[in-house]
């Protein structure tokens, strides 16, 4: 018998991750990739017996390898909370999910723990710039204001690792970084003993977060704007994280940051305004290699000829939405 464990290389993958195996340790196979490579479940080769987790990508982009590994016998357990589709009914599927825009996958997965690791869930939902939720999820723990803000800040850092088109792009790959943490119970354990990984993290976030404040809005109304980063691997991994930040400056208007791609097509993180998370999925769907939820989602190649066109559909589309 065969354990894989298929997870989103973002905070909220392996934050997600790392209070399962808390909970139940197993020794598994670890299959992920950069925060955008989300079809993981056709990398498992599955026969009867087999245990598979699938954590924090879309059910409806991995529907058709989910379908075969529960024919090929092996048992899947999945939650998420982007787009599923339908769910199907199978015996061996246990799918937690839900497409709330104020929840995420570490907040699923802490319910189904009962909280038994609730600081890691604290942690995905503050990488997933879903504040106000981490905080509701933190209340309980009776943190003080410097300990939230230094799970804030973890979940910001291991969110931000994630970006990038390709491995090479990234500080860490998201299985080596699950690894950093995985046998800590507590993210404060982690901060503390490790400090070589978090201040690997934190000074790499920094420089690129200073990098991207020099960039100017390529359009920008009330409702709208978008930004262009160059094609540099520093631009590559601050783009959802950057998206974060300025949904968070200004929370009334919709945020869409682009970054040249070697073959120049652009890379795209579109946000939601944070006082209306929706609509985010719904607008990148409308284009070929486009997905996500409904304050956050993107698009993974938009050819350059598109550029235009993107503009124009980003800005009507959140500029007449009430």
């Amino acid at each position: 018998m065969a354990a894989f464990d298929v997870f989103n290389g973002d905070a909220d993958g392996i934050c997600s991750l790392v209070q399962l195996r808390n909970a139940e340790p197993r020794d598994a196979q670890l299959i992920t990739g950069v925060k955008r490579d989300i079809e993981l479940l056709d990398q498992v080769t599955a026969g009867a017996g087999d245990q598979i987790t699938v954590l924090d990508v879309s059910m409806d982009k991995n529907k058709k390898s989910l379908m075969r590994v529960l024919e090929q016998g092996a048992s899947v357990f999945y939650s998420d909370h982007h787009f599923a589709g339908d769910i199907p009914e199978h015996a061996n599927l246990t799918a937690l999910i839900n497409t709330a825009s104020d929840v995420c996958t570490s907040l699923l997965v802490n319910g189904y723990l009962q909280g038994q690791f609730a600081q890691w869930a604290v942690v995905g939902a503050f990488g997933d710039n879903l504040k106000k939720s981490a905080l509701a999820a933190a209340k309980p723990l009776n943190l003080n204001a410097q300990q939230l803000e230094q799970l804030e800040n973890l979940g910001i850092y291991i969110n931000y690792n994630g970006y990038g088109s390709q491995l090479e792009d990234l500080h860490f790959h998201p299985a080596d970084l699950y690894r950093q943490v995985a046998d800590y119970a507590s993210p404060f354990d982690f901060i503390s003993d490790n400090r070589a990984a978090f201040e690997k993290l934190e000074q790499g976030y920094q420089a690129d977060m200073s990098a991207a404040a020099n960039i100017g809005p390529q359009s920008v109304t009330d409702s709208a704007a978008v930004f262009v980063l160059p094609n540099e691997a520093w631009a590559r991994r601050v783009s959802g994280v950057y998206s974060n930040d300025l949904a968070n400056g200004s929370p009334d208007r919709a945020h869409a940051v682009l970054t040249v791609k070697d073959n120049g097509n652009y890379l795209i993180s579109v946000r939601a305004p944070l006082n209306n998370k929706t609509g985010a999925d719904e607008l990148c769907r409308q284009f070929p290699t486009g997905g996500g939820r409904a304050a956050a989602a993107g698009v993974n190649d938009l050819p350059a000829d598109q550029l235009s066109q993107f503009v124009d559909q980003f800005t009507d589309f959140f500029t007449h939405r009430v």
